[in-house]
């Protein structure tokens, strides 16, 4: 029994379970059952039971666990102090005598002593309970020691332990941190901080990065700077300056406010405008900027406030700061052409932005101007380098300063630069300056000079590393060089100088079509015809299909123009040489102009050749225009009688299309209606009409109609109209085909899917419509049974589409009667008609058109 414990009697019901554990003193199960027997007895009597329990087993977890649990809820109810609180102690003390390994017993035993006892003792009893439990059970006392330590609002005790801590878990800095800030003490939360940054393999628990943590010591340092003693801001700032790229801004900031609150505003200017001097982002110069003009607008509010009206001094140092604040706003657009230049310091566009800004100050521009054309390398110069020369010249001229602007043209043409055209326009530029100035000769010089060739040593000493000759050995050739000299040699220079510039430009093959063109009227109007023929005839030999066709067409038309007949077999040799190896596209106007130049010059037969030729040359979508000239200039020179031939070429033409054949078609068969050859034009409507759908070719069977109105009879008629039946069952044939083999591809299809194992609803129902209309189609188109005139329709149907002609003619049908000729009931009322022959020679090639028209109605 515990000492001072009082005795409790034996009742008749515990008996049975003194006996069990008189028998079992050391079965944990017989103690518990005989617990659970008297739980509704006093603490007393049940703390009586434990202790004669765990005398017997003092190395029992479960029932001391349960004896202190027991008795730390019974004295929960006695302030701190009370003499059962103090029992309670001295029971948990010897109970860690066995326990002392058991972390739940340490953790009943610390909340307990957090209860009742003082700050010393609690801290005590954390010591105890780290140094008799192992490590790997820490993690289970220091979430209750550092709680305890942040209750009790002692600092210094915090900070030791924490301490201790972070030598265990140092992960948990970071919360160290918090707390630091919160009590006040931004130093050691600093300290931290640094000790953290200089980790590399420290891994937050709020997934903070290495950037986010240097913010964090950058505002505790920066906004705390008379609590910092222990370390330098302005190096640890300096040192995120360098080491996070991407947050410059924010750490200039940073250092700034630091001078701000230590209240060393000069040095606070002082970084901002190294700050602004050195940010390469538009984004950090705007936060430095805002930053900066906010500085100088709230301590200019704080002068106003304190100044006084009376103090000359402090007005003057009033107007000092208004004007401070002026300049730097106006500033800003200079400064920030300078951030976006530190980006790329060979971006010619910005640099001419940056001109631009000083506008008006001859000096500003010119040191811009300077600064450009020493920093731009042109090899890497992003926009046109050579536009940075060009202005800077041009602003000397502008200020009437020549000789500055030659000399900047004189550098200007040493540089290298990345392709011949910018330095060619250099060139150019120069001269022009030159031209503008009325110092021609000058001019003419530099551009006799840009356009010299080189010599070997100079192609020696010029080779770039890369293997490439330097532009200034290439310059010599640029089309637009010798463009400028040759308009100014025109213009300023004798015939022989201009002569001599053109003939370079041939010899170097740096002339284009329009450079040939412009030498030979140059040639020409100063009366030296035969040598600008023969520049043409150098354009022709130096130039290929199609560029040359320019060149072709003004030859070809000076050459008329200057001899007209008088030279028939050189113009005749010029436009067959024009005709070898034209593409089609432009074979139409070189024969037109040939047939023209025959007609006028030459022989009426060799034109005709002309045109017939060009009927066969020129591509497809030019042959009906080209058959129709044909054919008028045949009717005008040699009659319409001689035009039969050619309409027959033109129909039998393979590359015409449809509608341009049923189009000549009708032309010859009006033509035969005029000569009176009635038969020659039924003849062709008939050819015609298989080109003619009814359905969509109206318009020829109206005038097919009108014809057979006009010169026909009912025989010419009802042929007419088994020709129109005919052709539209041919189309109406080739129509069904499509649709049947539609169907019988999807059958294929259908079968295929089946044979997949492919099952769609909605695939079938697509099909059955398919078939469905494919079938009402050929029901609605039955077969159509034609007759010759006079003839019984082979069916019993009626055709609404069929003419009713008159059967008044009796006495017809009685010669037929009595000729004992046999007759249906269409023909019953129709009388004989009497034909005649008509030669053959006059369809040509259409004979036995009408011959194959019924028999393929027959066979149809």
């Amino acid at each position: 029994r515990q000492p001072n414990m009082p005795p409790f009697s034996i009742q008749d019901e515990d008996v049975v379970f003194e006996e069990d554990i008189l028998r079992n003193p050391y079965s944990v199960k017989h103690w518990l059952r005989y617990l659970e027997h008297k739980k509704h007895s006093s603490h007393a009597v049940r703390y009586n039971i434990y202790e004669r329990a765990l005398k017997q087993m003092p190395g029992s977890y479960k029932l001391w666990y349960r004896y202190l649990v027991e008795r730390r809820k019974d004295v929960r109810k006695f302030p701190p102090g009370h003499s059962k609180r103090v029992a309670v102690t001295s029971a948990f003390e010897r109970a860690l005598v066995n326990m002392h390994k058991m972390p739940r017993i340490w953790i009943e035993f610390l909340d307990h002593v957090q209860e009742s006892h003082g700050i010393t003792q609690t801290r005590h009893t954390f010591d105890a309970a780290l140094r008799a439990l192992p490590i790997t059970q820490h993690h289970r006392i220091w979430p209750i020691y550092l709680n305890f330590v942040r209750k009790i609002n002692v600092p210094e005790t915090a900070m030791r332990v924490y301490r201790r801590y972070l030598m265990v878990e140092f992960e948990d800095a970071e919360e160290f941190v918090d707390y630091l800030t919160s009590v006040g003490q931004f130093d050691e939360a600093a300290k931290v901080l640094t000790e953290v940054l200089n980790r590399s393999k420290y891994n937050s628990k709020k997934g903070k990065t290495s950037h986010q943590l240097w913010m964090d010591l950058c505002n505790i340092i920066s906004k705390h700077p008379q609590d910092i003693t222990s370390m330098k801001v302005e190096p640890i700032i300096r040192g995120g300056l360098r080491r996070f790229s991407d947050m410059i801004g924010q750490l200039w900031c940073a250092l700034a406010t630091f001078h701000i609150r230590r209240g060393h505003f000069e040095k606070v200017r002082d970084v901002y405008e190294e700050a602004i001097q050195t940010v390469t982002t538009v984004r950090d110069f705007s936060t430095v900027f805002e930053a900066y003009s906010q500085f100088e607008h709230s301590a200019l509010e704080a002068m106003v406030e304190q100044a006084d009206d009376d103090d000359e001094e402090a007005s003057a140092e009033l107007e000092l700061r208004f004007a401070r604040l002026d300049h730097l706003i106006e500033r800003r657009p200079v400064l920030l052409s300078s951030v976006i230049l530190r980006q790329n310091p060979h971006n010619v566009d910005e640099w001419h932005k940056r001109v631009a800004l000083f506008e008006g100050s001859p000096q500003q521009m010119i040191r811009t101007y300077t600064e450009a054309v020493k920093t731009v390398d042109p090899t890497k110069a992003v926009g046109k380098m050579h536009s940075l020369w060009i202005e800077f010249a041009k602003l000397y001229e502008t200020n009437e300063a020549m000789d500055q602007a030659r000399a900047v043209f004189e550098r200007a043409v040493k540089q290298p630069f990345k392709t011949v055209d910018e330095l060619a326009s250099i060139w150019c530029e120069f001269a022009e300056m030159e031209i503008r100035n009325k110092q021609y000769q000058r001019a003419l010089n530099l551009l006799r000079r840009a356009t010299t060739l080189p010599s070997k040593r100079q192609y020696k000493d010029s080779v770039t590393p890369d293997g490439k000759a330097a532009v200034q050995l290439r310059v010599h050739k640029s089309l637009k060089l010798w463009s400028l000299y040759v308009d100014l040699e025109e213009s300023l220079g004798t015939f022989e100088s201009t002569k001599a510039v053109y003939d370079r430009m041939l010899e170097l093959q740096v002339a284009t079509p329009q450079i040939i063109i412009n030498f030979a009227v140059f040639l020409e109007e100063h009366n030296h015809f035969e040598a600008a023929f023969s520049t043409y005839e150098k354009g022709v030999g130096l130039f290929r299909w199609p560029v040359v066709y320019e060149i072709w067409n003004c030859y070809l038309t000076k050459f008329v123009e200057r001899y007209g007949g008088r030279k028939l077999e050189r113009a005749r040799e010029l436009f067959e040489q024009s005709l070898v190896n034209v593409p089609k596209k432009f074979t139409k106007s070189l024969y037109l102009m040939y047939a023209q130049f025959e007609e006028k010059y030459g022989l009426a037969r060799h034109a005709m050749n002309v045109y017939k030729r060009a009927t066969k040359a020129v591509p497809a979508s030019d042959r009906f225009e080209v058959w129709q000239l044909y054919i008028r200039r045949v009717a005008t020179l040699f009659g319409i009688t001689h035009t039969r031939a050619l309409y027959q070429a033109a129909m039998e033409d393979d590359l015409l299309a449809d509608k341009d054949v049923v189009q000549f078609a009708l032309q010859f068969a009006a033509l035969e209606a005029k000569l009176g050859e009635i038969d020659r034009a039924r003849a062709v409507y008939a050819h015609a009409s298989q080109y003619c759908d009814p359905r969509s070719s109206s318009s020829f069977w109206e005038t097919f109609n009108a014809f057979e109105v006009r010169y026909g009879n009912e025989d010419t008629f009802r042929e007419m109209l088994r020709i129109k039946r005919s052709v539209a069952a041919q189309h109406n044939t080739a129509t069904n085909a499509a649709v049947f083999q539609a169907v019988a591809d999807a059958e294929a299809a259908k079968e295929q899917r089946a044979a997949m194992g492919v099952t769609d609803a909605m695939a079938e129902a697509e099909l059955t419509a398919k078939s469905s209309q494919a079938d009402a189609q050929a029901k609605g188109k039955t077969t159509m049974n034609f007759v010759k005139a006079g003839g019984a329709p082979a069916s019993t149907g009626a055709d609404s589409a069929e003419i009713d002609l008159d059967d008044d003619d009796d006495d017809d049908s009685d010669s037929d009667s009595e000729n004992g000729k046999e007759s249906g009931p269409a023909s019953a009322n129709i009388g004989a008609v009497s034909q005649k022959e008509v030669p053959a020679e006059v369809f040509g090639s259409l004979v036995g058109a009408k011959a194959r028209f019924t028999k393929a109605s027959e066979d149809q």
